[in-house]
């Protein structure tokens, strides 16, 4: 091995740890930083974390949260899990620096693919990782997206080795590639990925049939096929279970027909639409991709002194007050619910974009155009229905998951990428000189003129008027200096995006005509890039973003309140009035929580949830059933519910009911201590419970575990016991007296049983079967992955030593 050749590539990797940590440099004082997802997070997961540095084992399984659900899309660790190790490897740095790293080694991996100077695959590198969007979505605690978004370029990078009939080299990057995307466990960037794959691969079908080339073609994604599935398969846990629990989530199909107020509810086979379409991108704050503040910038910024909110504020109310409510001022006028910062991809990069448009030629750009447009095309949303809505109704899959204005990350990836290429092409002397210079003012009237159009003129082409605007509405004066200052925002915006083009259309024009040097501008280029993007970046992720390890690894201190419950060592739920119950971790933290923070609830409890709880007045015989036992509403004011049904009880009656609408609705008529509701399922064995209850009988809680329940019952009769726990009858396997028998799902999320008479101990125990047979999909995959390129390397050699002895005997 030539180390001089392969210089360029370390000292590449030791500038990224550097720029990694240089952003990030509180993690090198033992900072961590704040993330509110992953603080919820950490609340949620508490009991399986306390599990497994209790028992080494995996629960799969969690109570402390909306009742009980599984683990699988909280925290779990699954079997031959590999190639959690290999990521480990890559993601060697202090939080967030490690996903910040992975962004620049994966895009400079994927350029080097594609045969770019080492020098100019940093500049592509950097421009990728600093993009506004992956910056931003550390501050909100999207650690599994950015994940995601990292193992994006190793994907693609493997698929080109394949085209580029760099078959070996690609069927290895792809199914490791493959394994690790699916390993960060974001299934939504991974199926957009699958788009982005999807139009390559249309794009070079095209090609494949104007060259004549169809049978290669068709081998070529045989190929990519077996690699990716392998990488797959090497996730079969983790991919079987979360199928599993897809379809009794959220993003299952309901069994309802009617919504909580009565009207006839739309039936779909997965997300509402207009959940899905909340987070649609307005059409004109696309611009803000290429102007940081097109419209406001977040959904609250902080104005200096010098803004017209500020001094009509200090005029109004005085200078303390004017400083302390100008720190977070709804600058935003956009129409999403809220912005955490701009989804800003860069005034040089779509620069260089465009200049790619004009001067690269082939099908790459024509994939990486079009790519990007069905990207943005599609993050409209309910803005841009018709496509949207075709798109939820008959592409598989796309109605499970929300928040469409992220399918943005495949522009954020394809626009650098074309950009880069450009000034490989540039840089090239395979093209004019004339050529290139067409292309560079082409690139400079489009992104020019854009910028200029929007300083001159966009101050008068909109209203700026904001969603939230009526906070401010006592003091009308406030909106009209927001107003103002919006106007100021877009104006400032579009100068300063239009300087940076002109600089860098300046440089590169230079350079055509010789006045300039390849390395100075290459250098230069960098320098532009990091200002313009970082500095925008540091608006929204700084060090202020940071705190002491100890804040962040224990997020929550116990309140007043927590302590007075914890007092109580019994099984029991706690729900949480002070805040929305269902978008709470905190409580899981303390308590076995009826609520929780999940974007993929089990289905059945989110609709009792909405249906029986959060109606008015609320239904105190379902948070009975519930085992909630106290309520807490406030800091440090408790109130315990008499009437709590316990762990485990017998009812007198069973009512038998034929369609969820009916099961739901019951709850409202039944005394859930004496009565149940049971709907009849298809794999249920017939039983007919007619016997009374027995006054005298008794039924407890004997040992509680997150993945199994233990139950001590006494009886003179035959009993019907409903126990405070969720059905979900893929891995809750039931016992009585070490024998399995049936369980059934009653009062539309709880478990019932059939209990015979006399002393019995009843077991239920979390077994999914799903993680043992993933288990042998996987450990079988990662054999194929080892021995499939061992044997092409043997009859690769084989081939090649025949040859040459036929060449000999020739001689």
């Amino acid at each position: 091995m030539n180390f001089k050749n392969k210089l360029p590539y370390v000292i590449s990797i030791i500038l990224f740890v550097i720029a990694s940590l240089l952003y990030f440099n509180p993690v090198l004082s033992g900072k961590q930083i704040k993330q509110s997802d992953i603080t919820q997070f950490k609340g949620m997961s508490k009991e399986i974390v306390d599990y497994r540095a209790a028992t080494g084992e995996e629960p799969y399984w969690l109570g402390n949260a909306f009742s009980g659900m599984p683990a699988y899309q909280v925290s779990a660790y699954y079997p031959n899990d590999f190639v959690r190790y290999l990521d480990k490897c890559l993601r060697f740095l202090p939080r967030p620096a490690d996903y910040l790293f992975l962004y620049f080694l994966g895009f400079f991996f994927l350029l080097t693919a594609l045969k770019v100077e080492w020098k100019l695959a940093i500049l592509g590198s950097l421009s990728f990782g600093f993009s506004t969007y992956l910056i931003i979505i550390f501050g909100a605690g999207h650690n599994a997206k950015a994940h995601a978004i990292g193992y994006m370029p190793f994907v693609l990078a493997g698929v080109l080795y394949v085209f580029q009939r760099k078959y070996l080299l690609g069927f290895i990057v792809t199914a490791i590639a493959m394994a690790l995307e699916v390993y960060t466990n974001h299934p939504q960037m991974t199926y957009y990925l699958g788009f982005c794959l999807l139009i390559l691969g249309i794009v070079q079908l095209i090609e494949a049939y104007k060259n004549k080339l169809l049978p290669e073609f068709g081998k070529q994604v045989a190929l990519l096929l077996v690699a990716m599935f392998i990488g797959l398969a090497i996730n079969a846990p983790r991919l079987m279970a979360m199928k599993e629990y897809a379809d009794y989530s959220t993003r299952g199909k309901s069994e309802l027909t009617i919504n909580p107020d009565g009207s006839k509810k739309e039936i779909s086979s997965g997300l509402d639409k207009a959940y899905i379409t909340q987070y649609s991108y307005g059409i004109w704050e696309t611009f803000n991709l290429f102007i940081p503040r097109f419209t406001g910038g977040g959904t609250v910024e902080k104005l200096d002194e010098d803004s017209e909110f500020y001094q009509v504020l200090e005029a109004k109310a005085g200078r303390s007050v004017a400083r302390e409510n100008s720190s977070q001022v709804l600058s935003y006028w956009g129409t999403q619910p809220i912005v955490e910062a701009p989804a800003y991809i860069g005034a040089i990069v779509f620069f260089l974009f465009f200049l790619g448009v004009f001067l690269v030629k082939g099908s790459l750009k024509h994939w990486l155009v079009a790519a990007t447009i069905f990207s943005i095309v599609l993050s409209w949303g309910k803005n841009f229905s018709v496509i949207t809505n075709l798109f939820i109704d008959y592409i598989p899959l796309y109605n499970k998951f929300r928040a469409v204005s992220s399918i943005q990350v495949i522009a954020e990836l394809c626009i650098p990428l074309l950009g880069i290429i450009a000034l490989r092409d540039l840089f090239s002397s395979k093209i004019t000189t004339e050529e290139k210079e067409e292309a560079i003012k082409k690139a400079f009237y489009v992104t020019g003129g854009i910028a200029l159009f929007f300083a001159f003129f966009g101050t008068s082409f909109f209203a700026f008027e904001g969603i939230r605007d009526n906070q401010y509405e006592q003091l009308p004066e406030l909106i009209e200096a927001l107003i103002s200052d919006r106007k100021s925002m877009l104006f400032n915006d579009s100068l300063r995006s239009f300087i940076l083009v002109f600089i860098t259309a300046a440089l590169l024009w230079f350079l055509n005509k010789n006045k300039l040097k390849q390395i100075p501008v290459v250098f230069a280029l960098v320098a532009l890039i990091l200002f313009d993007l970082v500095t925008v970046d540091l608006k929204y992720v700084n060090k202020e973003d940071f705190e002491i390890s100890r804040k962040v690894l224990k997020p929550f201190t116990a309140s007043s309140a927590d302590i007075q419950i914890l007092k109580d060592k019994t099984h029991y739920r706690v729900a949480n009035y002070t805040t929305d119950p269902m978008q709470d971790g905190r409580t899981s933290y303390f308590h076995n929580s009826i609520g929780g923070y999940h974007a993929a609830k089990m289905k059945r409890y989110n609709e009792l949830f909405d249906y029986q709880i959060a109606k008015t007045p609320m239904n105190m015989e379902v948070l009975n059933m519930l085992n909630a036992k106290y309520f807490i509403v406030g800091d440090d004011e408790v109130q315990q519910n008499p009437e709590v049904n316990g762990n485990a009880w017998f009812v007198e009656k069973l009512h038998l009911v034929s369609s969820a609408d009916e099961e739901i609705l019951m709850l409202s008529k039944i005394d859930t201590k004496t009565e149940a509701i049971y709907k009849k399922e298809a794999t249920d064995k017939s039983f007919n419970f007619s016997s009374k209850r027995d006054s005298t009988a008794t039924i407890q809680l004997d040992k509680y575990g997150v993945n199994e329940l233990v139950y001590e019952s006494e009886s003179s009769k035959n009993q019907f016991a409903v126990f405070s726990e969720i059905f979900y009858k893929e891995g809750w396997v039931s016992f009585i007296d070490g024998k399995e028998v049936p369980h059934y799902r009653v009062n539309y999320v709880l478990r019932g049983m059939e209990i015979p008479l006399g002393k019995h101990t009843i077991t239920f125990r979390f077994e999914p079967k799903v993680i043992q047979q993933g288990k042998i999909i996987s450990i079988f995959s990662y054999v194929l992955l080892f021995l499939i390129p061992i044997g092409w390397f043997y009859f690769e050699k084989k081939k090649v030593n025949n040859q040459e002895s036929l060449k000999k005997q020739k001689e």
